[in-house]
């Protein structure tokens, strides 16, 4: 295993020992990351591995983590160092996906889950993730009008509205409707690779959404089926 794919997989099993608990969260989580980079530095693993939620090890096998650990000393030990030196408390959010596919942000906060402020904004595009899902809402409600918001500058030229509405409702109607069906069943359970400013989201059997951020809104670059 590469080095830079140590590195990744030991900062998501951080995320996930965070973020996605199915149970409520500690009252300080902050201390639940100290803890794993304490274990990390000690070289204790199953100490580390103990503290990882149940999806994270669904994810990572204890020997594959094992691995990572006895094979990357000095990423294992950058990454115990930056968890060691927080910038401030971690938020702790939880998603909760309705059976329609839309998901929702919770935040929790003084030891109460709170929604998220995206909760009201049904077209975000602060992530790249909200914006395939607000991609994905704005066709199904015909709005072609927030569809243009996710066209990039560079593409705009000679686009507006109507020419959008007659090409996805006409022409390019039917590969519309089954690549947006496509994106919405792969919303749930997808990851987003990102970097930098751009970011890819795999969806179906083998197609990719590339994204692109603009004066911080992530907008749809390419579809690829």
């Amino acid at each position: 295993m590469s080095a830079e794919h140590a590195l990744e997989g030991l900062l998501i099993a951080a995320a996930f020992s965070i973020g996605c608990q199915a149970e409520p969260p500690p009252r300080d989580p902050s201390q639940t990351l100290l803890d794993y980079a304490g274990a990390l530095q000690a070289k204790r693993v199953e100490d580390a591995y103990a503290l990882l939620s149940d999806e994270a090890k669904k994810s990572l096998p204890f020997e594959a983590f094992r691995r990572m650990v006895e094979e990357n000393p000095e990423e294992v030990n950058e990454i115990a160092a930056a968890l060691s030196r927080q910038s401030g408390p971690p938020v702790v959010t939880a998603t909760v996906t309705a059976p329609n596919g839309d998901s929702l942000l919770l935040v929790y906060e003084n030891g109460e889950w709170r929604v998220d402020g995206s909760a009201i904004d049904l077209y975000s595009q602060a992530t790249p993730k909200r914006a395939v899902e607000s991609f994905v809402r704005a066709y199904e409600n015909a709005r072609f009008d927030v569809l243009m918001r996710f066209v990039p500058d560079q593409k705009r030229q000679g686009l507006d509205k109507d020419k959008l509405e007659k090409a996805f409702g006409g022409e390019q109607k039917e590969q519309m409707e089954r690549l947006t069906q496509a994106l919405k069943a792969a919303l749930p359970t997808a990851r987003v690779e990102l970097l930098g400013d751009r970011a890819t989201m795999a969806y179906g059997a083998g197609g990719t959404i590339e994204l692109l951020r603009e004066r911080g809104t992530w907008k749809v670059e390419n579809i690829l089926e």
